[in-house]
C-alpha cells in the first residue's frame, strides 16, 4: 500500500538540470518533481533520464523527490520506468501525466514488474477533458494512486479558454476533480501551477480559489511561489485551536452518551463537523 502523504506544494524542475534537482529540496516545497516530460525536449530525454538516474543513485538528496515520467501513450514511458527501476526506492512518488484509468493500471503493472517498493505512490495528473471526467476511475485503477493533480495548461488549451487568476473558466473542472478524488477515497487533489510569474496578487487569488474549492495544495514552477502557497494551505494557530475545541467538545458529548455538542458561541457540532476538524489536525501533523 502506497504511503498517503499530503502535500501543500510540489516544485517542478527540469530533470535535465540535475543541479536544480539537487538544490531544489532546499527551497522549501514539500516535495520536488524532476520533470522528464514537458520540461525536456524529445531529443534530450534519453540523456536527461540517464543523468537523473545517476544523480539519484550516487547523491544523497535531502528532501522528498518525485519524477514526472512521460505519458503512457508516448515511446518514452516504459523506458522511463525501466531506467528508474534501480532508484525507485529513493523516490517519494512517480507523477503520471495525461492520466487515465488505463494509464494508471499500466504504470502499476510496470512498477510491479520492476519490484517497486510498496510505499511508492503515484500522483496522477488529470489534464484533458476525458481525464477530468474519468478521474474517479483513474483513482481506483491502482492502489498506488493517492492524489490527483489538476493540469491547467493542457486542459485550458483543449477547451480554448484563457486562464485567469480567479479560475472561473475552469471552476467546473476543478470542482469535478475534487469530488472525484473524494469519491475514489483519495487525498484532496493538488491544483496546477499558476503560470504567470512576477504576479504575486494573481498568485494569491489563484491559491485562495483552489483552497476554497477543496484542493489540498498547489503545484509551483518557481521557488518564489512557495511561500504564498504554504500561507494559504497551512492552518493558522486560530484554526487549529478551533479544531481542537470542536474535537474535544464532540468527544465529551460522546462520553456522556450524546452524538452532538454545542460550543459556547452556539456552533452545533455533530460527527461530520468533528470529522472535518480531525482531518485538519491530522493534515497539520502530516505537514510537520
Amino acid at each position: 500500500m502506497a504511503v498517503r502523504r499530503r502535500y501543500r506544494s510540489v516544485l517542478f524542475v527540469p530533470a535535465d538540470r540535475t543541479d536544480r534537482v539537487q538544490s531544489a529540496p532546499r527551497r522549501g516545497a514539500d516535495a520536488v518533481v524532476a520533470d522528464l516530460e514537458d520540461a525536456v525536449a524529445p531529443d534530450a530525454k534519453p540523456a536527461a533520464r540517464e543523468g537523473l538516474v545517476e544523480l539519484l543513485r550516487d547523491s544523497r538528496i535531502d528532501g522528498r523527490v518525485m519524477v514526472r515520467v512521460n505519458a503512457a501513450d508516448t515511446p518514452w514511458f516504459a523506458d522511463d520506468v525501466a531506467a528508474l527501476a534501480p532508484v525507485l526506492g529513493a523516490l517519494e512518488a512517480l507523477v503520471l501525466p495525461k492520466a487515465s484509468p488505463a494509464a494508471a493500471a499500466e504504470l502499476d503493472r510496470l512498477l510491479t514488474t520492476h519490484s517497486a517498493p510498496d510505499g511508492l505512490q503515484v500522483l496522477a495528473i488529470a489534464e484533458t477533458a476525458a481525464g477530468i471526467l474519468d478521474a474517479r476511475a483513474t483513482g481506483a485503477a491502482s492502489a498506488r494512486v493517492t492524489t490527483m493533480m489538476f493540469g491547467v495548461a493542457d486542459l485550458s488549451a483543449e477547451l480554448g479558454v484563457t486562464v485567469t487568476a480567479e479560475g472561473s473558466e475552469l471552476a467546473h473542472a476543478r470542482a469535478h476533480l475534487v469530488l472525484a478524488s473524494a469519491a475514489a477515497g483519495l487525498l484532496p487533489p493538488l491544483d496546477g501551477p499558476y503560470l504567470t510569474l512576477d504576479d504575486p496578487e494573481g498568485l494569491a487569488r489563484s491559491v485562495r480559489t483552489a483552497r476554497e474549492l477543496g484542493f489540498g495544495g498547489k503545484a509551483t514552477i518557481h521557488p518564489a511561489q512557495i511561500p504564498a502557497v504554504h500561507a494559504e494551505f497551512t492552518p493558522d494557530a486560530r484554526a487549529l485551536a478551533r479544531a481542537r475545541e470542536i474535537v474535544a467538545a464532540h468527544e465529551a458529548a460522546q462520553s456522556s452518551g450524546s452524538g452532538v455538542a454545542r460550543l459556547a458561541d452556539g456552533t452545533f457540532i455533530d460527527e461530520p463537523v468533528a470529522r472535518r476538524a480531525r482531518d485538519l489536525l491530522v493534515g497539520q501533523e502530516a505537514d510537520t
